[in-house]
């Protein structure tokens, strides 16, 4: 895995972590949960667990979300490198006509100093339109840079809308008090792991 893939995972990593702490509040209506009861009796508190990783590798609009970034992000890199080797090449092209100027004129090759004085000129304007060039290329950067971070935020927005929109109709009976991610636990017990029903359901409902 790359840097850019382990970058672009982990911001789609935090924007869904938040939906999974503390996503639901207590049901007003709920009936009152006496915790030494529950423990006592053997039975489930109205708590989930979900693994925001597992949502991540497996939601087909995360895998889709992530796999558009990098593809935005490898279109970006090829165009300016491409230029950016261009630029290369006229620079060093235009190092190469300045040392032979140099060399003309400590040797006094110019058969006149209107000859050497338009030489220099050419070089000037060549200097002047290579700093342009690279301006550009740095305007270039900053906008496809922009545009990638706009493309990532709306990404992000429709996983964090498509993901709260599922839970609110998936626990629209108040079955769960509290929906947690993992990350945030010390340990996890068994039977409150419900990843694996929402991915199910997140996927159902995203193919429709």
């Amino acid at each position: 895995m790359n840097k850019i893939t382990i970058i672009i995972e982990s911001i789609l990593t935090a924007a869904v972590v938040a939906l999974f702490v503390l996503f639901f509040t207590v049901n007003p209506h709920a009936k009152k949960v006496n915790h030494d009861e529950i423990v006592a009796s053997g039975e489930l508190m109205p708590i989930a667990i979900i693994n925001t990783d597992s949502i991540l590798k497996h939601y087909t609009l995360a895998v889709e979300a992530s796999e558009k970034l990098m593809s935005s992000y490898e279109e970006s890199t090829v165009k300016l490198d491409t230029k950016a080797k261009s630029l290369q090449k006229e620079a060093e092209t235009f190092q190469k006509d300045v040392m032979d100027f140099q060399r003309k004129v400590e040797a006094n090759a110019f058969l006149s100093r209107e000859r050497a004085e338009s030489e220099q000129a050419r070089l000037q304007k060549k200097e002047q339109q290579l700093m342009a060039k690279q301006q550009d290329l740095e305007n270039l950067r900053q906008k496809l840079s922009a545009d990638f971070m706009d493309e990532q935020a709306a990404l992000t927005q429709q996983l964090q809308d498509s993901i709260q929109a599922y839970l609110r109709e998936f626990n629209a009976d108040g079955r769960y008090h509290l929906v947690v991610n993992d990350a945030i636990l010390l340990n996890k017990v068994a039977g409150y792991d419900i990843t694996d029903e929402v991915i199910e359901g997140l996927n159902a409902r995203n193919q429709k």
